[in-house]
């Protein structure tokens, strides 16, 4: 990776459509620059962090006592590679732990980005559940540093209809 370039922060969750590495790779080339792509596992926290930027991390769960260097899940690196494939962006990948805005912004600040970009969440009960006490990842992110926010919308809907969360059924 090259120091001298610009960099892109984008979050990458296992599963995600698509959409938002291709929007990723969209930002990185009309900004010549290179993406910098974090998954977060919420459910550890970083103990140490290595000069090289890997992470050492410790579960959540104080029954589980499993101090790890984290790594990139492989799942996730495929689906990387697979969505910037013929992109001619320049990219990276790093695991990272803890609340996933902080991790980003944290990611962020050591390559000095130029913005962070994530996608939207997914719908569905725990998700709900999690952003009601967490509050969303973009929204946190926007509030909480200086860059710019990009939120890549992953299941829009037209003003009319009715938020997928909001319903009562």
């Amino acid at each position: 990776m090259n120091t001298d370039r610009r960099h892109i922060v984008v979050g990458v969750v296992a599963g995600q459509p698509p959409a938002v590495l291709e929007q990723a790779a969209y930002f990185a080339r009309q900004f010549d620059a290179d993406l910098i792509c974090g998954t977060v596992d919420a459910n550890r926290y970083v103990v140490e962090e290595k000069e090289d930027g890997t992470i050492v991390s410790l579960s959540i769960n104080p029954d589980l006592v499993d101090l790890r260097e984290e790594t990139l899940d492989p799942r996730v690196e495929e689906e990387i590679t697979r969505g910037l494939a013929g992109s001619k962006v320049d990219w990276s990948a790093w695991a990272l732990a803890g609340d996933p805005a902080e991790a980003l912004a944290h990611l962020a600040d050591r390559y000095d980005a130029i913005l962070i970009l994530v996608g939207t969440r997914k719908s569905g009960v725990r998700r709900s559940v999690y952003e009601f006490f967490n509050g969303s990842v973009g929204a946190r992110l926007a509030h909480r540093q200086h860059r710019p926010v990009v939120i890549i919308p992953l299941s829009p809907v037209s003003h009319n209809s009715e938020l997928p969360w909001a319903s009562d059924s």
